[in-house]
């Protein structure tokens, strides 16, 4: 008879044997880098060579879209409908990358080769994103192919390949076909865990919010013994500036951008004994960096933070003896769904001009990736965790939403469904760098957790409609 251990088995044999990292290192060849419009043809022949083909022998129908932003990559929906008056579950993933950085990555490591070195898996996209929309399907073959091609629920599928351009065009996409992406639950898989040892599901995002710091007050630079100390020197000023907005340990001033005074009470709650930690390699957590009192959980998981991306004043590659015309700061915050993005320009002009910056521009402001959330304690997100405790044996952490940015507000916005990404890396990875890489064991425990989540998917317990 088929069981649930036996599917699980499957897909950890296939795994075992070598074929999963075949697979992977296949997708991985395909340098589809929606950054470089030179690689737009590679998107296609992701979708259309890499993806749809093996959609196809799991029983979806599936069509590639152009994207409604030119320029921007294509974007795959599929569906395989059982019976509508079973379950829908939701897929998404992105086939896309950032650059592949080629001239950066250590010695022996290709960003387009798949490389096994100390114990990692190495190559662009392995964590960002094609490594983990490839366990959910490989997954879900193994459940279909345990219960003799049935799974007792209905799965459809985005695969969009714009996410590192900011999902251009998704939500236009997604909202000329939400009758056909209509669905009881969004279960994907995006974003790392919340330390490598211990599975992990987020109920959103944070978002992201842009914006560049300006002092323009010349048209060229002067000489600075003749005006050094007689003229306001930009640099100084937008120094002074950005300092007024977080103090030397990053605690933000501008309390506006904020979620509230402290972190909601239940969101407390549901980071209660969370843990952080990014691994062998990844950066460092600072205790007393941040807002003071919370926990590091806490002030990822449920606070905004403000980062300072980039400054430039001159030419700092080579520097002349003059005080500079201007000086620049490309910005970002960082905010939780419970925080009002726009009131943030507002509440940054005011902030600046009580503290005398009135000649600090504010520029090119906007929302990158809107923030998302969904209760922790949505039925879904409880099933889903109960699921994967059975499946992995151990505790699963639930956290209000990914620290990164995602685009789950699309799927809440316009198909009301709730959201529950369930990662497959880590903070450690270096996704969007040179070396990107993945921790083969947490792969492994994925496919684990999907074969668990497709099986019980089929049986009676799932959550109502």
């Amino acid at each position: 008879m088929p069981s649930r251990e036996a599917a699980i088995a499957r897909v950890q044999a296939e795994f075992d044997s070598g074929a999963f990292r075949d697979r992977l290192a296949d997708l991985i060849a395909y340098p589809s880098t929606a950054q470089d419009p030179a690689h737009i043809p590679d998107c296609h022949r992701y979708l259309e060579d890499g993806i749809q083909p093996w959609l196809a022998r799991l029983g979806f129908e599936s069509s590639i879209h152009p994207n409604p932003v030119e320029g921007c990559g294509p974007i795959l929906i599929a569906s395989r409908i059982e019976d509508p008056s079973r379950p829908t579950a939701l897929l998404y993933g992105h086939g896309d990358t950032v650059r592949g950085l080629d001239d950066q990555w250590s010695d022996g490591l290709k960003p387009w080769t798949l490389t096994e070195k100390d114990d990692l898996w190495y190559g662009r996209g392995t964590a960002d994103n094609k490594g983990q929309h490839i366990i959910n399907l490989a997954a879900l073959e193994a459940v279909l192919a345990e219960r003799g091609g049935k799974l007792g629920a209905n799965v459809k599928l985005v695969l969009e390949m714009s996410e590192e351009l900011g999902s251009k065009g998704l939500r236009e996409f997604v909202a000329s076909k939400a009758d056909e992406l209509a669905a009881d639950a969004l279960i994907a898989s995006d974003g790392p865990r919340v330390e490598p040892a211990l599975p992990t599901i987020a109920a959103g995002s944070r978002g992201s919010f842009m914006f560049d710091l300006v002092v323009k007050l010349r048209q060229g630079g002067v000489h600075s013994g003749h005006w050094g100390g007689l003229t306001t020197d930009p640099a100084i000023l937008l120094s002074h500036a950005i300092a007024s907005i977080a103090d030397k340990n990053g605690r933000i001033a501008v309390r506006d951008w904020l979620p509230g005074e402290t972190v909601p009470t239940n969101i407390r709650a549901a980071l209660e004994g969370c843990p952080v930690g990014g691994g062998e390699g990844a950066a460092t957590i600072d205790e007393g960096w941040g807002e003071p009192g919370l926990t590091s959980a806490e002030k990822i998981y449920g606070w905004a933070s403000f980062i300072v991306l980039a400054m430039i004043s001159g030419r700092p590659e080579s520097p002349v003896n003059a005080v500079a015309p201007e000086a620049r700061a490309a910005c970002q915050i960082r905010y939780t769904g419970d925080s009002n993005p726009e009131k943030f320009v507002a509440a940054l002009r005011a902030h600046l001009d009580a503290n005398g910056f009135q000649k600090v521009a504010i520029e090119q402001a906007g929302i990158r990736m809107p923030a998302s959330r969904t209760a922790p304690d949505n039925p879904w997100v409880l099933w889903t965790k109960a699921s994967m405790e059975k499946s992995l044996n151990t505790r699963v952490q639930v956290t209000p939403n990914a620290s990164g940015g995602l685009p789950g507000d699309v799927f809440v916005d316009l198909l009301g469904t709730p959201l529950v990404w369930v990662p497959h890396s880590y903070n450690g990875c270096k996704q969007h760098g040179p070396d990107e890489h993945v921790i083969p064991s947490l792969m492994r425990e994925g496919l684990t957790a999907f074969a668990g989540i497709w099986w019980d998917l089929g049986e009676a317990g799932t959550p109502k409609r």
